[in-house]
């Protein structure tokens, strides 16, 4: 196990070093640090000054060599904008996108897997159908038009859940400031969870359909039928069971996702999470807080990838009895 994770983060190692390649090369070809930070009324020995304080003076390979090395320390500099370090601004916003992107995870797999087994066990109900083209409108519609079109009928016409902002938080754990104990919080969390969830529960609900199709069509499945099981054990212990693999898979590619991709949601909701804060940064050209999240979502979806695989490893006896045999 010890050997497998290691072999994992080595093949991340090539992703992470053209990640912060490309990000580090956003500050040297992406506007000019010296007249943002300056603004229009400066000296040219104050621009002198301040290229030689943040290092751009130096040939451009020892710049990226200081800039993984602060990286790896989580240090990315100041935003030009608010002048504030930018892992701090990060560490304010993490908490709203790490709660909006998990509720909305939560929902696609709660909601979606139970729709995906009903659908692929009951193909013909009309209650499959509906499922069916429920699915078919989360993944049609874009995330901002499902946002907005819920704000117009909660929000606007009903009047019964908040459009934007985050509602009431309290601070937890010294700097973890959570929606989750509060009712304004949990109120205001609902319609951004489910729009930033519908096409992934649909998704996955589709995924699951299919495989269960797939599935049920084995041999190993009619063998179980003819010993006398019980279609609970056939469908759940049997079936289901085999569909979790490509399961996980997406489910653990499509929370990268929700997390990374989040920033539709956060900037119709006006959500006070990592994606505004990166929208804003794009708009005033803030490149080092760009910079950081772009490392920051990198290094997330490789975190991501080692998770999946050990959970392939869980799950699937056939990838342990092969990692057992290859380390043999």
């Amino acid at each position: 196990m010890f050997a497998f994770i290691v072999s994992r983060l080595l093949q991340a190692l090539p992703v992470m070093l053209t990640v912060s390649l490309i990000s580090f090369a956003m500050f040297a070809y992406v506007g000019d640090p010296v007249a943002i930070m300056l603004g229009q009324d400066y000296t040219e020995a104050q621009r002198q000054a301040l290229i030689r304080d943040l290092g751009l003076d130096q040939p451009f390979f020892v710049q990226f060599w200081e800039f993984l090395k602060n990286a790896a320390q989580g240090n990315f500099g100041l935003s030009y904008r608010l002048a504030r370090p930018v892992s701090d601004l990060i560490l304010e916003r993490m908490p709203a996108t790490l709660e909006l992107s998990f509720s909305a995870a939560f929902l696609a797999l709660a909601i979606g897997v139970p729709m995906g087994v009903y659908t692929g066990l009951y193909r013909e109900s009309w209650l499959s159908r509906l499922f069916l083209t429920i699915s078919l409108i989360g993944v049609s519609l874009p995330t901002f038009l499902i946002g907005i079109l819920l704000i117009l009928i909660f929000s606007v016409t009903l009047g019964i859940l908040p459009s934007f902002g985050r509602g009431e938080t309290v601070l937890v754990g010294g700097w973890w400031t959570t929606g989750f104990l509060t009712a304004s919080g949990l109120k205001a969390l609902i319609l951004p969870s489910v729009t930033l969830g519908l096409f992934q529960m649909t998704l996955i609900m589709r995924l699951v359909r299919s495989e269960m199709l797939e599935v049920l069509r084995t041999d190993y499945i009619k063998f179980a039928r003819a010993r006398g099981l019980t279609n609970r054990a056939i469908h759940f212990g049997h079936a289901l069971k085999n569909t979790l693999v490509p399961v996980i898979t997406i489910t653990g590619l499509q929370l990268g996702a929700i997390i990374a991709f989040a920033i539709v949601t956060e900037t119709v909701f006006q959500w006070p999470g990592m994606g505004l804060l990166f929208i804003q940064a794009v708009a005033n050209a803030d490149i080092p807080i760009m910079a950081a999240y772009l490392m920051m979502i990198a290094l997330l979806f490789v975190l991501i990838n080692l998770v999946v695989d050990l959970l392939y490893y869980l799950v699937d006896p056939r990838l342990r009895g092969s990692l057992i045999g290859s380390a043999r």
